[in-house]
């Protein structure tokens, strides 16, 4: 893999880890949005069971007083049976006296009695007539027994009736209280009953709050370990890139060294050529001097050259001279 190939993969890397990072960022948000709600549906639970506690215990007091006025109520009713078992008794028995009871009234008696008793009073009667109507007295005070002993029974009836009013009154108080905490007891159980939907709901939500957390954290663990293993590839192959630059750049110091040393051979042989010329050149110029100083004493005619090259000559002495 070239150099540019494992630059373009530790680009690629740190793309892939910048973003799995993002999605960890987002995910430890979303986990902490999780859990705060989750733990405010707890909170919420905790508070609508105390609740519900309070109700079944409210329920259950409201239950044994529906059980007690129960028990009361059934105490007075079963007392009004006997109370009305008698009346039945006295009824039946005034039915047999009436059955013996002369079929006139007894203000009639009464009056009839009242009138012989006013006359036996007043008037003057034989010995014979008077017993005769004491006789028919003591026969219509006979008759009057039987409305009499009606009387009795009518008064006993009226008072096991009065009884049994009494009774009645009792156990209706009772039954009305009953009713009244029956209602209550209805009304607070569907209310728990309520309630416990209603925990039910909140818990449902909470535990699917928690599981969405519990996912959360798992892939936001797994994302890490991802970012762990793709940090290692990429640091890995910036370390090799690394020793690579290095190996390259030190390859590329020894050829530049080696290039400047052969750069300062080839000037240094370059100089000895060049300095090798110029003292051949010298050389020759003194050579050619020489001659034309010679010419020029044996009196010949010089080159233009030749006449520059005496001339040369001669400044450079005198430029000698002056030093």
């Amino acid at each position: 893999m070239s150099a540019q190939d494992k630059s373009k993969q530790i680009d690629e890397l740190r793309s892939q880890i910048a973003v799995l990072k993002d999605q960890v960022n987002k995910a430890d948000i979303e986990s902490k949005k999780l859990v705060e709600k989750r733990d405010q549906l707890n909170v919420q639970t905790t508070k609508i069971n105390t609740e519900i506690r309070d109700i079944k215990k409210e329920r259950d007091e409201v239950n044994k007083k529906v059980h007690a006025l129960k028990l009361q109520r059934d105490k007075v009713r079963v007392k009004i049976k006997p109370i009305m078992d008698e009346i039945q008794v006295i009824n039946d028995k005034k039915e047999e006296l009436k059955k013996k009871m002369p079929h006139i009234r007894q203000k009639d008696i009464q009056k009839e009695i009242d009138k012989i008793d006013w006359k036996i009073q007043t008037e003057t009667l034989d010995l014979q007539e008077e017993k005769r109507l004491i006789g028919e007295i003591k026969l219509l005070e006979t008759q009057l027994v039987g409305y009499r002993k009606l009387e009795k029974e009518n008064k006993k009836i009226g008072e096991y009736i009065h009884e049994r009013k009494a009774l009645d009154a009792e156990a209706e108080s009772f039954h009305k209280e009953l009713s009244v905490l029956a209602d209550r007891s209805q009304h607070l159980h569907e209310s728990m009953i309520a309630k416990i939907a209603e925990v039910r709901k909140v818990k449902e939500e909470a535990d699917a709050l928690h599981k969405g957390f519990i996912e959360s954290k798992e892939k936001t663990r797994n994302a890490r370990v991802e970012i762990a293993v793709l940090t290692g590839q990429m640091l890995g192959l910036r370390n090799t890139l690394r020793e690579e630059n290095k190996e390259l750049r030190e390859k590329q110091l020894a050829e530049r060294a080696k290039v400047m040393v052969e750069r300062q051979k080839e000037k240094e042989v370059a100089d000895e050529i060049k300095n090798q010329k110029l003292l051949d050149d010298q050389a020759l110029m003194s050579k050619l001097g020489a001659q034309a100083k010679e010419k020029l004493v044996k009196g010949e005619k010089l080159s233009w050259n030749e006449f520059q090259l005496i001339a040369s000559d001669d400044e450079s002495e005198d430029a000698d001279t002056q030093k």
